[in-house]
């Protein structure tokens, strides 16, 4: 193909490394950043979503997962936005894994009501980030997750 006459010229030229997406090895899924973080396989359960993670990680999703269950015992397990999850009738709280912390995602009126209590911790619009290097508030979870679920389970 001559590219001189096939009207690309442009578009090759105007191509450069940050236009080219990073290729994923094991899936073969595309992505903008390089090594961009992702499941090959979207987990069906919590319980493969937690063993996907990281060996060091796996004990505290465990105990974010004990705090949720007992919390809010009426709430069904399921993965939602590739997250874990409770549910009832809609989602309730879910949890995710990151390199340097567990996002909590209570919603943002949580948030806003639990604010005095999450002092010390980064929070935005409905996030609460919970790092490896603090201990869990495990008492403040469980306090945020029926908060939850008198509020928007149906």
């Amino acid at each position: 193909m001559n590219i001189q006459n096939s009207g690309l010229k442009g578009y090759y030229k105007s191509m450069n490394t940050k236009d080219k997406k990073w290729k994923c090895p094991k899936c073969g899924r595309e992505f903008s950043r390089q090594g961009q973080d992702h499941y090959c396989v979207k987990p069906q359960t919590i319980d493969e979503y937690i063993a996907l993670q990281d060996e060091k990680v796996r004990p505290r999703l465990n105990r974010i997962r004990t705090i949720l269950r007992n919390a809010i015992p009426d709430a069904e397990e399921r993965i939602s936005w590739s997250m874990p999850t409770y549910w009832k009738g809609r989602n309730i709280i879910h949890f995710a894994a990151f390199k340097k912390h567990i996002g909590l995602y209570p919603g943002d009126e949580a948030v806003a009501a639990f604010s005095d209590q999450l002092k010390g911790f980064v929070v935005s619009k409905g996030t609460i980030r919970l790092p490896y290097t603090q201990e869990l508030p495990e008492a403040l979870i469980g306090k945020i997750a029926r908060w939850c679920y008198s509020k928007y389970s149906k």
